[in-house]
């Protein structure tokens, strides 16, 4: 991982929300918590990206996010990820997501471990 990976870098993403995102539990057409988290997800690795190194990528190990609000299939949705520490080889982000409307659906925070490419495709 490259040095200038620090507390304080962030990023925002607009997603648009499709069908595969759907809760298929519910009548209705929204969007389902764990497709929230994924999103929240891959703006953490996109953030994180460009300071890893080239046998490097980053896993979740963590995620606590409260789904606060419904969002209809079809709005977008605005994610935005901050890094807030780094320890060793563990990062921690402030998650959250805002519909197209401007209701903030979800928040929490979510963890990621940076892991050796090579030694973890050749593991357990």
């Amino acid at each position: 991982m490259k040095n200038e990976v620090a507390a304080g870098i962030s990023r925002t993403e607009i997603y648009e929300t499709t069908g595969k995102m759907r809760a298929r539990q519910l009548k209705a057409d929204v969007l389902s918590t764990p497709a929230m988290i994924g999103l929240m997800e891959r703006t953490c690795v996109e953030l994180t990206a460009p300071y890893l190194d080239e046998n490097e990528q980053t896993v979740g190990i963590h995620v606590d996010v409260h789904h606060l609000a419904p969002t209809k299939i079809g709005q977008s949705v605005t994610v935005t990820v901050e890094l807030l520490e780094v320890e060793k080889n563990k990062i921690r982000y402030s998650v959250t997501a805002t519909n197209d409307q401007g209701v903030k659906i979800g928040a929490g925070n979510h963890r990621r471990a940076v892991i050796n490419t090579a030694r973890f495709s050749g593991g357990a």
